[in-house]
């Protein structure tokens, strides 16, 4: 699923530094889609219309919440893929669309690329106050899509590891596998050494963002731990062992939907909550693997599928 996806969502967390918030509140150059909605008509109670970013797992998402709200009475349609945060945000704002889904962590950071809040509590809490005036976000799901330490079960078991702290012990004898920015960033080889006195042996780099190339390294044990985000599905598919973060190195990635205020009901918000209450890690890996997969289901029907397992469309 993840070589260009995670790519691509990787890179928007950082880049709040440079030109992130400045483009998502700009006011010259107007709607950043290719053509305004013209299935929300204006004013509280309208259809609305819900947006995703560039890559698969956003675009489920997005038909999930949809799905949800035409089945609770709101009529609502997608404009899939409308491309990064820049964008989307922008459409948010402006009305173009009213809603998309987002992760609680790199949303915080391109709002504020000084912010220092790394737990789901903080992260959310801190998000409000952040969001220009018209705009929220709803309540974060369990789901999350974030960096992990992932190592074999082989591994897990040799040097007895649940968690970063327990990889903390062993850290000089093994490598790791991780984008090359991995051994700068805050969370990467800097973050490790500050909250657990990890000291790794040694990085080797992959660009594809804990695709295939990393996943190889891992199970020939070139490597012996990998960065590789907690919704990709080779971590099911191969039995790998994600470590505990107690310490939180990396930020929260909650999945919630950021949304304009000026159409949202009560209603649209019950429908919207009750997604994030049953919506887990678990169940995005199963899309991803549906959608990126061997399957290459559409993405709306594969959402369909899961609001009928769960019971929201009957």
């Amino acid at each position: 699923m993840k070589q260009p996806v995670i790519l691509t969502r990787r890179g928007l967390g950082g880049l709040a530094a440079g030109v992130g918030i400045a483009l998502a509140l700009s006011a010259c150059g107007g709607s950043p889609l290719s053509s305004p909605s013209t299935n929300a008509p204006s004013g509280a109670g309208g259809s609305l219309t819900v947006g995703s970013a560039d890559f698969p797992e956003s675009q489920v998402i997005a038909e999930i919440y949809a799905g949800a709200l035409n089945a609770a009475g709101v009529t609502a349609t997608t404009k899939p893929n409308i491309g990064s945060r820049e964008i989307y945000f922008k459409a948010v704002q402006d009305g173009s669309i009213d809603l998309a889904p987002d992760y609680s962590g790199n949303l915080l950071s391109y709002l504020d690329a000084n912010a220092t809040q790394v737990s789901a509590e903080d992260v959310y809490k801190a998000l409000p106050g952040k969001l220009p005036q018209g705009l929220g976000v709803l309540d974060p799901a369990k789901a999350e899509d974030k960096d992990a330490m992932v190592v074999t079960k082989a591994t897990a078991e040799k040097y007895q590891l649940k968690s970063i702290e327990d990889l903390a012990k062993v850290c000089g004898d093994l490598t790791m596998a991780a984008p090359a920015t991995f051994e700068t960033r805050a969370y990467g080889f800097p973050g490790l050494k500050a909250n657990y006195n990890c000291v790794l042996k040694g990085l080797k780099p992959f660009s594809d963002g804990g695709g295939n190339l990393t996943l190889q390294a891992l199970l020939s044990n070139d490597v012996q731990v990998a960065d590789i985000y907690t919704t990709t599905p080779s971590i099911q598919d191969n039995a790998l062992v994600v470590l505990d973060d107690p310490k939180n190195n990396f930020k929260a990635q909650q999945v919630l939907p950021l949304y304009n205020m000026a159409k949202m009901t009560d209603k649209a918000k019950a429908a919207l909550n009750n997604v994030s209450k049953i919506l887990t890690t678990d169940d995005l890996i199963s899309l991803n693997r549906a959608v990126s997969g061997n399957q290459k289901q559409n993405p709306k029907d594969a959402a369909a599928a899961w609001l009928k397992d769960k019971g929201i469309v009957k």
